[in-house]
C-alpha cells in the first residue's frame, strides 16, 4: 500500500490511516524538522511511515483526525478530489463533500511569495467553487473562486486549477468552498511561512498546530437551505461546534469521547496555534483551561503580542497565539487540560447552538492524570459582549522596519453602508412563507439585497456583456433614521433586490463605514472583503457620527484585517487603497445572511501601466 502525497492523481487507499499517524507527529514535531517548501519538497518512504505510524499509536495509544496532517511532502502544486465521503458525527452516520476524503480537509502549505496550483476535480454531486480566503490575488480574480461573482460553478466530473498568488500573507488563512453551504465541510487551512532566508518577529516556536473551529449538523446541510430558500424561513442551528472537525467529548460523550481532538506538549517548547473559525453561523470564544495564549497576528499578518486569557475570532478570521506549556495558571497538577470553543451571541432573539466544543491539551512529560481535563473557566459566557469587545480592542498591527504599515491618512472617497436582515414578500401562487409577518427572510448592504447574476460578474465585466448587473451600488443608504433603535417596526422591513456593484478607479482610496442596524434585530457581522485586506482604523457602538467618530481612528497601527466584525448596534471603519484591478465580493461571513443577499461587489478598473492591469482570462474557466 502506498503513502498519500498532495500531488498524487487522487487518494491512495491509505491515506487516511497515515495521516492519522501524521496529525500525532505534527503536534510533536519540531518546526526546523518540517519539511521544506518549493517543488515536489522531500517525501518519506513508504516503509518509514508505516513504522513511524505503528511507533506512534504503540507509545500514545491516541487517535487524531486525518485533517490535521501534516503533509508528507510539500508542493507548489496540490490535487483535490471533492467527493461524497461518509463520516458519523453525534452518533449520526451522513454523506458530506469532502475533500481527499478529509474532514477538515488538507493543509496547504507555502512560504511568502510563493504561487501555488490547485486543481480542484469536482467528483461530487453537485456544482461547487473553492476560495483562497485571504489571498489579494493581485490582478488575478480569475482564481478567487466566488460562484457567480468571478466564475461559474465547476460542474459535477469537471475539474479547475486555480493559481493562489500570495505576495504579502504572512501567517494563517484557510481556503473553503464558495458556493450554497458547502463549506460547511469543505474547508481547510493555509498556512503561509516567512519568505525564504527570514523568519518570524518572535522566537521560533517549538511546534505548531492548525486549530478549526466549525459546526456539525446531523442533517444534510444543504437539504436545509434548500428547504430554507422554498419556505422563506431561518436555517435550522446546528447541533454541534467543532474543533479540527469533532465535538468533543462534553457533548454525547457516549458518541464523540473516542474521537476528541488531542494535542500533545511538552513543558519549555512553545507552541504555534493556529486558530480558524470557519463556522457558519457563530462567533466564537477560545481558550485553554490553566494557560495564558500570546497572540502574534491574524488574518496573515502580524499583530504587536498581547497575552490574553482567551480569543473571540468571527467566523473567516484567523489568529495566531504562541502557548507555553510551563506550569498552569490555575495551580493545578493535572496532565490533561480542555481545549474550548462556544459561541459568542449578539442576537439574543435568535436561537443558537449553544454547546461547547472541546479538545485536550495533554503534557507528555507528566504521569497521566486519572481524573477529567480541567475546564477553562476563563471562557466568557455566550452573551459577553463586554469580554468581545474588550478583547478586539487589543488589536494592533505590529510596526517594525520589516514589518511596515501604510495606512492611508488621505481619503478619496467615502461610503457608509449599512447592515440589516430584512424581508421580502412571500410570492404569488398562495404561496405561504415563514419568514416573519408571513414574508420571506432576506438581507442587505445599503438597502440592497443582493441577487447573483446568470453569468459571473467577472466575465460580464470584462466581455462587456449587458444586462447582467448595474454600477450603482450606492455610497449611503437611502434614507436615513435612527439605525440601531431595538423598537424598529418589523412591517418596515421590507428591501429591494438587485445586483448592484461599486466601480471604482484604480488607486482609489475609500473609507467603508459598515454600521449595524436593528432592522428584525442588531447582532455583530463578520464581514469579508475579497482581494485586499484593509486597516481597521476604527470602531464604535451606536450610529456612525461622521463628525466626531473619526476623532478616534487609529491611524497609527490599526490591525490589517479581511474579515472584520462589526459590533452589534454599532459600526466598523475600514480604508484600502484599490489598487488591485477586477471584480472582489464583499460579504457578511454568516453564510445564511450572504445567501438572503448580505452583499455586494467591488469593481476596480485596470491601471495605466501592465502592472496595475488584470490578468488576461485564462482558457479552462468554466461555462455557466
Amino acid at each position: 500500500m502506498g503513502t498519500f502525497w498532495p500531488n498524487r492523481r487522487g487518494p491512495s487507499p491509505s491515506h487516511k490511516m497515515y495521516a492519522s499517524a501524521k496529525s500525532l507527529l505534527s503536534c510533536c514535531m519540531p518546526l526546523h524538522q518540517r519539511p521544506t517548501m518549493g517543488g515536489v519538497g522531500n517525501k518519506m518512504p513508504a516503509g518509514r511511515g508505516w513504522l513511524l505510524l505503528g511507533v506512534v499509536v504503540l507509545a500514545l495509544g491516541v487517535a487524531a483526525s486525518p485533517a490535521q496532517a501534516q503533509a508528507p511532502g510539500t508542493s507548489n502544486h496540490y490535487d483535490f478530489y471533492i467527493t461524497e465521503t461518509k463520516v458519523t458525527r453525534l452518533c449520526h452516520e451522513k454523506t458530506i463533500l469532502a475533500v481527499n476524503g478529509q474532514f477538515p480537509g488538507p493543509t496547504i502549505y507555502a512560504h511568502k511569495d510563493d504561487v501555488v496550483t490547485v486543481n480542484v476535480y469536482n467528483q461530487g454531486n453537485k456544482n461547487i467553487t473553492v476560495h483562497w480566503h485571504g489571498v489579494d490575488q493581485p490582478r488575478n480574480p480569475w482564481s478567487d473562486g466566488p460562484e457567480y461573482i468571478t466564475q461559474c460553478p465547476i460542474q459535477p466530473g469537471a475539474n479547475l486549477t486555480y493559481k493562489i498568488i500570495f505576495t504579502e500573507e504572512e501567517g494563517t488563512l484557510w481556503w473553503h468552498a464558495h458556493s450554497d453551504f458547502d463549506r460547511a465541510t469543505v474547508h481547510g487551512a493555509m498556512i503561509i511561512y516567512p519568505k525564504q532566508g527570514t523568519t518570524y518577529p518572535y522566537p521560533m516556536p517549538h511546534k505548531e498546530m492548525p486549530i478549526i473551529i466549525g459546526e456539525w449538523w446531523n442533517e444534510d446541510i444543504e437539504q436545509l437551505l434548500l428547504d430554507s430558500q422554498r419556505t422563506g424561513g431561518d436555517i435550522p442551528i446546528s447541533n454541534a461546534t467543532t474543533i479540527n472537525g469533532q465535538p468533543g467529548d462534553l457533548i454525547n460523550p457516549s458518541c464523540s469521547k473516542n474521537g476528541t481532538f488531542r494535542m500533545l506538549v511538552e513543558h519549555g517548547k512553545t507552541c504555534l496555534l493556529r486558530v480558524i473559525n470557519a463556522g457558519l453561523t457563530n462567533e466564537m470564544f477560545f481558550a485553554i483551561a490553566g494557560h495564558r495564549l500570546t497572540v502574534v497576528g491574524t488574518d496573515g499578518r502580524y499583530l504587536k503580542p498581547f497575552t490574553t486569557d482567551y480569543i473571540m475570532i468571527s467566523p473567516g478570521q484567523t489568529f495566531n497565539m504562541l502557548l507555553e506549556p510551563i506550569t498552569p495558571t490555575n495551580g493545578s497538577g493535572n496532565s490533561r487540560y480542555y481545549i474550548a470553543a462556544r459561541p459568542y451571541v449578539t442576537n439574543f432573539n435568535l436561537q443558537v447552538d449553544s454547546t461547547t466544543a472541546t479538545g485536550i491539551l495533554e503534557y507528555v512529560d507528566m504521569p497521566p492524570s486519572s481524573g477529567p481535563p480541567d475546564f477553562p473557566n476563563q471562557l466568557p459566557a455566550l452573551r459577553d459582549i463586554a469580554a468581545a469587545t474588550a478583547y478586539t480592542a487589543q488589536l494592533r498591527s505590529l510596526v517594525t522596519e520589516q514589518y511596515p504599515v501604510d495606512v492611508p491618512t488621505h481619503v478619496d472617497e467615502h461610503m457608509l453602508v449599512t447592515i440589516a436582515v430584512n424581508t421580502v414578500p412571500c410570492g404569488g401562487n398562495n404561496q405561504t412563507c415563514t419568514g416573519p409577518n408571513g414574508n420571506r427572510l432576506a438581507a442587505s448592504l445599503n438597502n440592497v439585497s443582493f441577487v447573483d447574476p446568470v453569468v459571473d460578474i467577472l466575465d460580464a465585466y470584462y466581455y462587456s456583456i449587458p444586462g447582467n448587473y448595474t454600477p450603482d451600488f450606492p455610497n449611503k443608504p437611502p434614507f436615513f433614521f435612527n439605525f440601531t433603535d431595538p423598537n424598529f417596526p418589523t412591517n418596515k422591513s421590507f428591501t429591494q433586490r438587485g445586483t448592484k456593484v461599486k466601480v471604482v478607479e484604480y488607486g482609489t482610496v475609500l473609507e467603508v463605514v459598515l454600521q449595524d442596524t436593528a432592522i428584525l434585530g442588531a447582532e455583530s457581522h463578520p464581514m469579508h472583503l475579497h482581494g485586499f485586506s484593509f486597516y481597521t482604523v476604527g470602531r464604535g457602538f451606536g450610529n456612525f457620527d461622521q463628525s466626531k467618530d473619526p476623532a478616534s481612528y487609529n491611524l497609527v497601527d490599526p490591525p490589517y484585517q479581511n474579515t472584520v466584525s462589526v459590533p452589534k448596534g454599532g459600526w466598523a471603519a475600514i480604508r484600502f487603497r484599490a489598487a488591485n484591478p477586477g471584480v472582489w465580493f464583499m460579504h457578511c461571513h454568516f453564510d445564511r445572511h450572504a445567501v438572503w443577499g448580505m452583499d455586494t461587489v467591488f469593481i476596480v478598473k485596470n491601471g495605466k501601466t501592465p502592472e496595475a492591469q488584470m490578468m488576461p482570462r485564462p482558457p479552462n474557466m468554466p461555462k455557466c
